[in-house]
């Protein structure tokens, strides 16, 4: 995969205080584009920051229904992937790419 692609597929980390517990875990919480399938996030995860990942798990956040000046609308729905490190391997998501 080239990483103009990985850079598509992997949208921005999830920074908040679930993910943050999550991360003592092994685990990193990435958006990721709502057409991305395991194995795709897997790779752009490797080969983005140079890490082997164990696992994959992903879920798909339904967008809100909202009105805004009395005219209703739909915000889109977010895919987040759960990616979960071999032991010893860490990602600094603070520090960027």
């Amino acid at each position: 995969m080239s990483k103009a692609s990985d850079y598509d597929v992997i949208v921005a980390p999830v920074v908040t205080e679930k993910s943050t517990i999550a991360s003592e875990h092994n685990q990193v919480v990435f958006d990721v584009a709502i057409t991305a399938t395991k194995p795709q996030i897997k790779a752009a995860v490797e080969s983005l920051f140079s890490v082997k990942v164990k696992a994959v798990n992903v879920n798909i956040r339904k967008g809100k229904v909202k009105k805004f000046r009395g005219i209703t609308g739909r915000r889109k729905d977010v895919k987040k992937a759960i990616v979960t490190l071999v032991e010893g391997q860490v990602i600094d998501i603070a520090s960027g790419l």
